[in-house]
């Protein structure tokens, strides 16, 4: 097996398996890449659409898509976990673009980089009637934003990070980030203002 214990955290030497998959087609190596990321993957996949099986059917289709894409990855550009995570967003994006599922998973937290509205923000998104609406709302924004939004509330990427995996410098992604939260919260307050005055 190709894992190793490193300050206590597990990791899988990515470069040896990349290589005998993209040269070899090893299917041995590419089984044991798929085997390690799995469950951190369909995790990413179920938060944010709170259905197993079909979870199971997009984490299936990322490591398919993963597979067919291994040759074009450059480690150079971003690690193969970013890289990853980025298909499987693309895959997630795809998915609501074709069919409308409903979302009933609630955000939990944000990061601690929020500042003046932080708390405030947290408390308007922990709201559990608010998550379908809050999800619905990044499903309607354009491609990089909910890239961005997905990879940093889901995935826990740093701003870096997704900086590297979309083309972008690091001081715009976090900009768009937080003016989206921004626009996402007021969406919120609008449709509850509109709410009360109808009496709902």
């Amino acid at each position: 097996m190709n894992f190793t214990e490193d300050g206590g955290v597990r990791r899988i030497n990515e470069k040896k398996l990349i290589t005998l998959v993209k040269k070899n087609n090893d299917k041995k190596a590419a089984g044991e890449i798929v085997k390690f990321y799995y469950k951190e993957i369909f995790a990413y996949v179920f938060r944010q659409t709170s259905n197993e099986e079909l979870s199971k059917d997009l984490t299936q289709e990322i490591f398919i898509s993963m597979l067919k894409s291994l040759g074009g990855f450059d480690d150079e550009k971003a690690s193969f976990r970013t890289w990853l995570y980025k298909i499987a967003s693309n895959k997630i994006i795809d998915n609501y673009r074709s069919t409308y599922y409903k979302y009933v998973t609630v955000v939990d937290e944000f990061d601690e980089g929020l500042v003046g509205y932080e708390n405030e923000l947290e408390e308007s998104f922990q709201i559990k009637e608010d998550a379908k609406e809050i999800l619905e709302i990044i499903n309607t924004l354009n491609t990089s934003i909910q890239q961005i939004l997905r990879l940093k509330i889901f995935g826990g990427m740093t701003f870096l990070e997704i900086a590297s995996l979309i083309d972008m410098s690091e001081s715009t992604v976090k900009t768009k980030y937080y003016s989206s939260i921004k626009k996402i919260k007021k969406i919120l307050e609008v449709k509850k203002n509109e709410q009360r005055k109808r009496g709902v």
